[in-house]
């Protein structure tokens, strides 16, 4: 894969993750005022407890989403950014324009999923 084109992707793609992290803040601080009104009696108590998790969840995950991104970074400035950390085997151009963070072949990827 071009390197550009590689810096291209994985910085549009942090541009999206960061823009999902500022939806989720701001959905937080929503919830975080529900929570304050539920003491009302017109809401569940619970419902913003629920919505605080979910919100923590995805936050969780858009941060390990941004790190992956970090890693890529790494590796492009490192010349081995196309290789899979696992095998060293290429990885093809068509999974870094699906998944520029990406780290494995699809195979190895499957195979890890399959294990956890």
């Amino acid at each position: 894969m071009d390197l550009d084109r590689a810096r291209k992707l994985i910085a549009a793609e942090r541009e999206r993750v960061t823009e999902l992290l500022r939806s989720t803040a701001s959905a937080r601080l929503e919830d975080n005022a529900a929570g304050q009104d539920a003491g009302d009696g017109d809401t569940d108590g619970a419902q913003p407890l629920e919505h605080e998790e979910v919100d923590l969840a995805v936050q969780r995950t858009l941060q390990g989403r941004l790190d992956a991104l970090s890693r890529a970074e790494k590796r492009l400035a490192e010349g081995t950014y196309q290789m899979s950390i696992e095998s060293g085997v290429r990885i093809p151009d068509e999974r870094f324009e699906i998944d520029p963070a990406a780290e494995l072949t699809v195979d190895e990827a499957e195979r890890r999923d399959h294990d956890h």
